[in-house]
């Protein structure tokens, strides 16, 4: 009988198993990527944000400008801001949904010339200019970063993974404070150099923005996450056609959630912002023996609680309430209206362990709602090509009601201010409770 040559069985060519893992590892790594680079930039952007409010400790102190610049003229200025950052949340995040997320580099620049431009002068006329600017400027970041996280992100994962994103802003109110106070206190002895230290950080946070960031996965080739298995979709297909602006904000007024989550917003947004531009303020009234830099640090605690709260309240909402976002929110605003209404009897007794303790609650309960409302109920919310849009349309509103947290502070005793904000906290929880059981269309 002959030989036989033994069979060889041929190495099989890479297949679809190794083009899969190799798709996996780069998404994964996108997605790292894109996570780290917006998270930046948007804590960034506080790092201008927070100039005014710890130059305000210097300028009130400065006998050539707080005959000028008044406790009642900074809280102008500072509604002036907001007024500007509500109006460009209303377009942002439709020029996000229109032109891609990467239109955040413009309001990068603007809010970087900006901020040069108040620590030239002290005149209120540029000051006023300057903070147009500015607020428009830093209204780019928000809704498109959203919009930029919730293309590489999947609804499934978007409560931990946006909630652990969301510490972005508690961060950046956290650290540009002192940062920034030491600059201009310690090391310069001026109030000009906040502004100055605060455009120098931001302008590096743009350059490595403008290096590392992308739109979406198909720029990189890679397939888009919140598709469905009946949507199949090659990696790199062409980009949908533009949509028009009206069309865009038609469906996003049509959806009753995204209103609802707008109305909410606007009520949570007023406690924040006032505790944001006029922390130190508020603590120096209440504990004037802390000093300027002491007034700059206590409210630290607001920020520390503040980057806890969005990681705490996205993992419950995806583990514990399977992608409801409104239950959350509702105990969080729960807790934040009793903090509130508490705050001017316990700080009245002068004691700055207690100081600290009721910032940190309010920071846990407030950025915890704030952030769970803003982006990932909002992204949730929002259809897939008006994501911004949505995001934008609550925001905006937030933004206007962060206009009374800006000027009230300059004109209410503290005691009216906190049992207000205490009141709205209240309303926008009875607003939000009948969704209680609401769920993104995606997650159902």
């Amino acid at each position: 009988m002959a030989d036989v040559a033994p069979q060889s069985v041929p190495t099989p060519p890479p297949g679809p198993a190794l083009a899969t893992r190799e798709a996996l590892k780069r998404t994964a790594r996108w997605r790292r990527q894109i996570f780290a680079v917006t998270w930046i930039a948007y804590a960034g952007f506080y790092f201008v944000r927070q100039a005014f409010s710890v130059a305000k400790l210097g300028i009130l102190d400065a006998p050539l400008v707080n005959g000028v610049l008044t406790e009642q003229v900074l809280g102008v200025l500072d509604a002036v801001y907001l007024a500007a950052y509500a109006a460009g949340q209303f377009l942002w995040g439709m020029w996000a949904d229109r032109f891609g997320p990467r239109v955040v580099a413009g309001g990068m620049a603007g809010a970087v010339v900006a901020a040069c431009a108040m620590g030239l002068s002290s005149a209120v006329l540029v000051f006023g200019g300057a903070m147009v600017v500015q607020g428009l400027a830093q209204s780019a970041g928000w809704a498109p970063l959203c919009k930029n996280m919730g293309s590489f992100f999947p609804v499934r994962e978007r409560g931990r993974v946006l909630g652990i994103w969301s510490s972005n802003y508690a961060f950046g109110g956290l650290a540009a404070p002192p940062f920034l106070g030491w600059w201009a206190y310690e090391v310069f002895g001026s109030w000009h150099a906040a502004f100055f230290a605060g455009a120098v950080t931001l302008a590096a946070v743009l350059a490595v923005f403008l290096v590392l960031q992308r739109n979406t996965p198909q720029d990189v080739g890679l397939p888009d996450p919140n598709r469905t298995a009946a949507e199949p979709a090659a990696a790199g297909a062409a980009a949908p056609p533009r949509r028009r602006a009206l069309s865009l904000y038609k469906e996003a007024l049509r959806d009753r959630m995204v209103l609802t989550l707008g109305a909410a917003y606007f009520l949570l947004k007023p406690a924040r912002y006032a505790i944001l531009l006029w922390g130190p303020v508020i603590v120096g009234r209440q504990l004037p023996e802390v000093g300027k830099v002491g007034a700059t640090l206590i409210p630290v605690a607001f920020g520390i609680a503040g980057v806890l709260a969005p990681i705490l309240i996205g993992w419950v909402s995806d583990t514990v309430f399977r992608s409801r976002r409104v239950p959350p929110c509702v105990l969080a605003l729960i807790l934040l209206t009793v903090a509130l209404a508490l705050f001017m009897p316990l700080t009245a007794t002068g004691s700055a362990v207690v100081m600290i303790a009721v910032l940190a609650v309010i920071g846990l309960a407030v950025y915890a709602a704030d952030a769970m409302i803003s982006c990932v109920a909002a992204v949730d919310f929002g259809s897939a090509g008006g994501a911004g849009t949505a995001a934008g349309l609550v925001n905006g509103c937030g933004s206007v009601g962060a206009i009374l947290g800006g000027l009230l502070p300059g004109f209410l005793s503290g005691t009216a201010l906190f049992y207000g904000f205490a009141a709205a906290a209240l309303l926008a929880g009875l607003l939000m409770l009948p969704q209680w059981n609401r769920l993104p269309a995606a997650a159902s």
